[in-house]
């Protein structure tokens, strides 16, 4: 049935189950004890540690009754590291222990650190004391005069000390679904992070309609490079692969190599990173000599998934590539492509919404719905919309309405099918001459040239135009790239003068976040300061 509005209603077929994140780990290691749950990404086959569904509950829960002799249910514990096993069994044992995970970037600083745990008001905090030259027992003890509510820390290097500390006859709590499970800090593409509070509900049932829609079985093996601090990789990769009863490859960090090596050696058939993770991969000289027949899916989201990119992954792979869509505050996933959605679908739209959430596109200055290929702001509600921001009724009140409905800031566009196009971010959005222009769209094009390895277009002051259109590329080959006339004379083919940019920007890098999503606010900081000539 064609749609007459910007609106789909939520798929209530499949039930939103009172779950939580504990509970998922006992019910599989009940069912089958010995498949294979955990493997550490390592580069030396032989030292890659793996657990079987029955080790890693028997872990968790020894973790939970150490944690239940130290903090009260509802506190809050941070877990600071990169992507080491420990990490999710931690998540696993805060979980049945029913407290709060604060989740903690590993490139974090000192007043970055320090900011997070007083704003969520930690009481303890797991930590490595150093990651990749970070020297993080340093930044901590730095900062814990400023952290009156930080009563214990514990090193990971410790981990089997803290583990044998706990008393067998602990009792855990009973753990409810609508409980406070998370508190995720936004990434920072657009400025300083907030704590989006999670639940249970939404974490578990947003991972197990993540995993069903990709067809994920007891037979998957997934593999994830995804940091852990993010929903990417804490809800979607491990608590997917767990209700799938799958097995997760989980890389302690990303390196295109070892991801390649990994999804051959050890089988993987689902394989989630984005976009700038998919091209690093791509690029390496080895990618053609790996036997990948193994992988059957590729997602990505986290960022506008190139529909050049897509196109390149399931012609060079054979594979079926979906794109989730998602933001932290709705546990993440929003949108999710099916795997047997049309070609013209995976390389044009974000596919239809997921089961149990109810999406729209409105106005961003009335509010109102809009009519079918209106462009305006996605707004969603359901299960998954977090409590809130963490003790900021007024950042909260910004982002969810009166009526439950989560403002994600995301432009979009919808077709009678439901299926939205996403076309930019209402704080990205240029207004060149009073005219709308979304960035969007010229990096779809931009992305096609064989020389543009990456692009991001972002408006920059101009006193006649109020803005003008600014594109700035990260070259496929630095050695032989295109020139600006030639890659103006490339848009100018496919769009509107107006759309075309006007300045050009030739760098090595892009800033990321560390789940890999290019930093515009950086890019503009960076051109102010004079940094790009």
């Amino acid at each position: 049935m064609a749609l007459r509005e910007s609106y789909v209603p939520a798929d209530t077929s499949s039930p939103v189950l009172e779950t939580t994140v504990g509970g998922v780990l006992r019910k599989v290691a009940e069912e089958q004890p010995h498949a294979l749950a955990l493997v550490e990404g390592l580069p030396d086959p032989a030292a890659r540690r793996r657990w079987s569904y029955a080790e890693l509950l028997a872990e968790s829960e020894q973790v939970a009754r150490a944690l239940r002799q130290r903090f009260e249910p509802g506190e809050r514990i941070a877990v600071w590291a990169p992507n080491i096993p420990e990490w999710v069994i931690l998540e696993f044992g805060a979980g049945l222990a029913g407290l709060v995970l604060v989740t903690v970037n590993p490139a974090y600083q000192p007043q970055e650190l320090a900011y997070v745990l007083r704003q969520s008001r930690t009481a303890g905090i797991f930590y490595l004391p150093s990651v990749r030259g970070n020297p993080m027992e340093e930044s901590l003890e730095a900062v814990r005069g400023e952290l009156p509510e930080l009563r214990e820390s514990f090193s990971f290097e410790d981990w089997e000390t803290f583990k044998a500390s706990a008393d067998p006859g602990t009792e855990l709590p009973q753990v409810a679904a609508d409980d406070p499970v998370q508190i995720q800090y936004t990434s920072g593409t657009t400025g300083f992070p907030k704590g989006a509070d999670l639940h249970h509900r939404g974490l578990t049932n947003n991972a197990r309609f993540f995993a069903e829609r990709l067809r994920m079985d007891e037979n998957s093996v997934y593999l994830s490079p995804m940091p852990l601090f993010h929903t990417g990789g804490c809800v979607l990769a491990v608590l997917g692969s767990v209700q799938s009863r799958g097995t997760l490859v989980q890389m302690v960090a990303f390196e295109p190599r070892l991801a390649l090596e990994l999804a051959e050696s050890e089988g993987v058939t689902h394989l989630l990173g984005v976009p700038t993770m998919l091209i690093g991969m791509l690029e390496q000289p080895e990618f053609a000599e790996r036997d990948l027949g193994s992988v059957q899916y590729v997602c990505s989201g986290g960022a506008t998934v190139p529909a050049e990119l897509v196109r390149r992954i399931e012609g060079e792979l054979g594979v079926s590539f979906s794109i989730i869509y998602g933001q932290t505050e709705a546990s993440p996933g929003i949108t999710l492509m099916q795997p047997d959605d049309a070609p013209e679908d995976k390389h044009g739209t974000l596919g239809p919404v997921m089961p149990q959430t109810e999406i729209k596109v409105v106005d961003p200055k009335s509010g109102a719905t809009l009519p079918i290929g209106a462009p305006g702001e996605l707004c969603a509600r359901g299960y998954g919309v977090m409590t809130g921001y963490f003790e900021m009724r007024e950042k909260t009140a910004e982002t969810i309405d009166a009526e439950g409905w989560l403002h994600t800031g995301d432009l979009v566009s919808m077709d009678e099918r439901g299926y939205t196009t996403i076309t930019g971010r209402l704080k990205d959005m240029i207004i060149r001459g009073g005219e709308n222009i979304y960035p969007r769209e010229i990096e779809e094009i931009l992305f096609t040239h064989p020389a543009v390895g990456d692009v991001a277009v972002l408006g920059l002051p101009d006193p006649r135009w109020g803005e003008i259109v600014a594109a700035f590329v990260r070259d496929a080959d630095p050695a032989s790239p295109a020139s600006d006339a030639e890659l103006h004379a490339f848009l100018r083919k496919r769009l509107a003068p107006q759309k075309t940019p006007a300045r050009w920007f030739h760098l090595d890098a892009f800033p990321l976040t560390p789940s890999g999503k290019i930093q515009k606010f950086v890019l503009r900081e960076n051109w102010e300061k004079g940094l790009y000539g």
